[in-house]
C-alpha cells in the first residue's frame, strides 16, 4: 500500500478563523461539493449539477459557526488552509461538530487528527464537557476518524435529512490515546 503524502502532522496547524473570509467559504464549498456529490453519486448515479450544488450551498449557511455560540477553525498544511471544522453551542454543556473536511489530496496526512485535537480544544473553551455530531452512513472515513478520536456512536439527538449515524464524546474523562 502506498501512501499519496507522508504523515507529517507537523506541517499542521490549526486556529481559529472568521467564517465569513473568503478563504473560509472556499473550504466550505469545497466541503459541501464533496459530501453532495457523494450523495448523489450512491443515490443518483452521477454528480450533482452546479446549479444544485449552489442551490444546497446556499440552504446550508454557516454563520452559526460564530460567536457567541459558534466557532470556526482553519487548519493550515505548511501555511495553506486545507480543512476546516465548525463547533455550535447546543446548550450550555454541548456543543455540536459539524463542517469537518480535510482536502482529498492531504488526506491521511494526519490533519484530521490535528483537526479533532483543536476541535476539543475549542470545544473547552466554549465550556462545553461533551461533543455531539451527526453524519451520514457512506462517509465512512470520517466514521472511522471520529472513532479513533475517542467519539463513540450515542442515540439521535437531531433529525435531520442526512443524519444517519449520531456520536458523542465526553471532554470530561481521561484522553485515550489515538490509534
Amino acid at each position: 500500500m502506498t501512501d499519496t503524502a507522508p504523515r507529517r502532522t507537523d506541517l499542521w496547524a490549526v486556529s481559529p478563523a472568521d467564517v465569513t473570509t473568503p478563504e473560509a467559504l472556499e473550504l466550505l464549498r469545497e466541503y459541501y461539493y464533496d459530501v453532495a456529490n457523494r450523495y448523489y453519486r450512491l443515490h443518483l448515479g452521477r454528480e450533482g449539477t452546479l446549479e444544485e450544488l449552489e442551490s444546497g450551498l446556499a440552504d446550508s449557511p454557516s454563520d452559526h459557526l460564530a460567536a457567541p455560540d459558534g466557532l470556526f477553525l482553519i487548519g493550515r498544511h505548511d501555511g495553506t488552509a486545507h480543512s476546516c471544522a465548525g463547533l455550535r453551542r447546543l446548550d450550555a454543556t454541548t456543543v455540536e461538530l459539524t463542517r469537518v473536511y480535510v482536502r482529498p489530496g492531504l488526506r491521511g496526512t494526519g490533519g484530521g487528527a490535528r483537526l479533532l485535537a483543536a476541535v476539543d480544544e475549542a470545544a473547552r473553551s466554549l465550556g462545553a464537557e461533551r461533543i455531539v455530531l451527526d453524519t451520514r452512513l457512506d462517509l465512512v472515513e470520517a466514521r472511522a476518524l471520529y472513532l479513533r478520536h475517542g467519539y463513540q456512536e450515542i442515540p439521535a439527538y437531531s433529525n435531520g435529512p442526512y443524519a444517519q449515524v449520531w456520536y458523542g464524546k465526553d471532554l470530561t474523562a481521561p484522553a485515550r490515546q489515538a490509534s
